[in-house]
């Protein structure tokens, strides 16, 4: 009902304006608090996990996360290429299920203002085609009989990284990461990996020539301290969440990704850069090199790029740019670098793309990016002229006349895009009216929800849309019928 009193979560996805609630995400307490079957929530992502396990698709854990009326479900691994078409149908079962709950599903990155955003976490590994996991020491060493097959490939793989993370970051750009990349629920668009202590200092020594031999991940014994359950052991470390790539034992976790977005570019990028530089290797070694040279020299060459500290921490973000670590801040431009020369000759190197495809992606991913922020800037509009304004007038409170120049303004500015010359400098002057221009006017529209009263104010608040649990729920007669 209340998304229904908002137009641009209709039109859009995304709350255009808004003031914040007085309640947000400040004690964790959705995030901590178990499902409930106060509201619809619980049988909502139940009928979801049926339908899914109906059609053969495995969703193992469901919860609530950090923002109010946030949620998460996990699938299982699977092969790459089901994963990716199994994650999109999920996303459609999640859309059509929602309403059978009096709910609506949100699967923008930033649907709401000041509270995290959603995406996915897109976990990649390799094996061998009988099985045989590469990026799990114990395995891929007694597999090949040689105990430095797996630092050879975990430097092949930072390696790719420092090369290609423009490709990672442009793999990521989509219209709803622009507010969501670099806040409190994603990493910074710098594209660095976290190894973890045991593991860089393992390496470290390795590329320096001060030893050797087998690396084994460290553990620890975790006990919970009650007669049920013994002690277990687990990893000595737990991967780092303000990391875009960090890996977690027997994969990397690439953080940064949408929860919009179809994860097929994603991975074709993953891919396509490891196998180049598996290939890199492969050459080396068949002409003669030694292999442990080869991964000493890649790991010389591109450590600048292996970070485990903070990611969120300003100095550090400073440190990484300064060291030469891929930052592309702009989504647009991010988008650019898919037909650069260095990415257009890595594609048709391995034979998945085209210098033709590569630039027609390009050219779709920016109008893509336009269309998104045009939408937004006609929704708002509308919501201006039909709500605010009349809203405004009616109560003789509010900043009438920055809101009369507000529409002005945006049409101008949509106007101008229509005028672009080509679908990159569309998608510029996209970003400045959306990043700029927008957040400037929704100032003036929040001012004016800030002052207008409850009863004259016909646009569903933030408190109205966030909160299932105060807001929806049984009548006190239903529930002591």
């Amino acid at each position: 009902e209340e998304y229904y009193r908002r137009p641009d979560l209709q039109i859009t996805g995304r709350t255009i304006i808004g003031k914040n609630a007085p309640r947000g995400q400040e004690m964790c307490d959705h995030y901590m608090a178990p499902l409930s079957s106060a509201t619809p929530a619980l049988a909502c992502m139940q009928e979801i996990q049926e339908e899914c396990w109906n059609m053969g698709i495995p969703l193992k854990t469901r919860h609530r996360e950090v923002a109010p009326n946030q949620f998460e479900f996990a699938p299982l691994f699977g092969p790459n290429t089901s994963q990716i078409d199994q994650n999109v149908m999920v996303m459609q079962i999640i859309e059509e299920v929602a309403p059978r709950h009096g709910l609506a599903a949100l699967l923008q990155e930033k649907p709401f203002n000041d509270v995290n955003g959603s995406g996915k976490h897109n976990n990649w590994s390799i094996a061998t085609g009988d099985g045989t996991q590469l990026l799990l020491p114990k395995a891929i060493n007694a597999a090949t009989g040689n105990e430095l097959a797996f630092p050879i490939i975990m430097a092949a793989i930072v390696a790719a990284l420092d090369d290609h993370g423009d490709l990672l970051r442009m793999s990521i750009a989509s219209p709803g990461n622009d507010f969501r990349l670099g806040a409190c629920e994603a990493p910074p668009a710098i594209v660095s990996t976290y190894l973890g202590d045991d593991m860089t200092f393992y390496l470290e020594h390795l590329k320096d020539g001060k030893g050797t031999g087998e690396y084994i991940p460290g553990v620890k014994t975790l006990d919970l301290g009650v007669d049920e359950i013994m002690p277990f052991e687990v990893p000595a470390e737990d991967r780092n969440r303000t990391s875009p790539f960090p890996y977690g034992g027997a994969r990397f976790e690439f953080r940064a990704v949408g929860s919009s977005q179809n994860v097929s570019m994603v991975n074709t990028v993953l891919n396509t850069i490891t196998a180049e530089k598996f290939g890199e290797f492969a050459d080396r070694m068949d002409a003669g090199e030694d292999p442990l040279d080869v991964a000493k020299d890649a790991l010389n060459k591109h450590w600048r790029v292996i970070f485990n500290g903070d990611n969120y921490d300003e100095a550090m973000q400073e440190m990484l740019t300064e060291r030469g670590v891929w930052r592309i801040d702009s989504g647009v431009e991010a988008i650019r670098t898919l037909s650069s020369e260095k990415n257009i000759n890595l594609f048709e190197k391995m034979g998945v793309m085209s210098k033709e495809e590569c630039e027609a992606r390009e050219t779709v991913l920016h109008e893509h990016y336009t269309g998104t922020v045009e939408m937004e800037a006609l929704t708002l509009i509308d919501m201006i002229n039909q709500h605010i304004i009349p809203s405004v007038k009616s109560s003789e409170v509010g900043p009438l006349a920055d809101l009369e120049a507000a529409v002005v303004s945006l049409k101008d500015a949509v106007a101008a895009i229509h005028a672009a010359d080509g679908a990159y400098e569309a998608a510029k002057l996209a970003r400045v009216l959306r990043l700029e221009t927008m957040m400037d006017i929704r100032e003036h529209c929040d001012a004016a929800e800030a002052v207008v009263p409850a009863n004259m104010w016909t646009l569903a608040t933030y408190k109205e849309l966030m909160f299932l649990d105060t807001h929806v729920g049984p009548a006190i007669e239903e529930i002591y019928e």
